[in-house]
């Protein structure tokens, strides 16, 4: 069972792990289309793409690879329950090649204001919770 589970998530695009997830800079920031301010801190900046990715149901990648002298770019397509959305990252290394600023847009808007709702959601009762768009309801 656990070979159809990793081949399903290999189809899927979910087993692909980003190397600079573990190696954050102390100080990184993390911006995004779906935030409200900046995250600061490998604690907070981990935490977020965690919960991010367990939102995707899946990710099929166009692209992960190195950009310019100290960039890394991936370019995906996901869903968040059952919405499309397009993602692009980029990853700006620091002169020790740590990850040390993040950039993410999701579109359409549509799904961005969706994934940015979920996200408070996940992290409702913490401090994280306030970069993202609360509940209308």
């Amino acid at each position: 069972m656990a070979n159809a589970e990793n081949s399903d998530n290999d189809r899927q695009g979910l087993s692909y792990y980003p190397w600079w997830l573990d190696d954050l800079a102390d100080d990184v920031t993390l911006e995004g289309a779906a935030m409200t301010g900046t995250a600061r801190g490998a604690e907070a900046v981990r935490a977020i793409v965690v919960k991010a990715r367990e939102l995707y149901e899946f990710q099929d990648f166009s692209f992960t690879g190195d950009f310019g002298d100290n960039g890394f770019l991936e370019i995906y397509d996901a869903s968040v329950l059952g919405e499309p959305m397009k993602v692009v990252v980029t990853v700006t290394r620091n002169a020790a090649g740590q990850a040390q600023e993040l950039a993410v847009l999701h579109r359409p808007r549509n799904t961005l204001l969706l994934f940015s709702r979920e996200m408070n959601k996940k992290f409702a009762g913490t401090p994280l919770a306030e970069y993202f768009l609360a509940d209308e309801s």
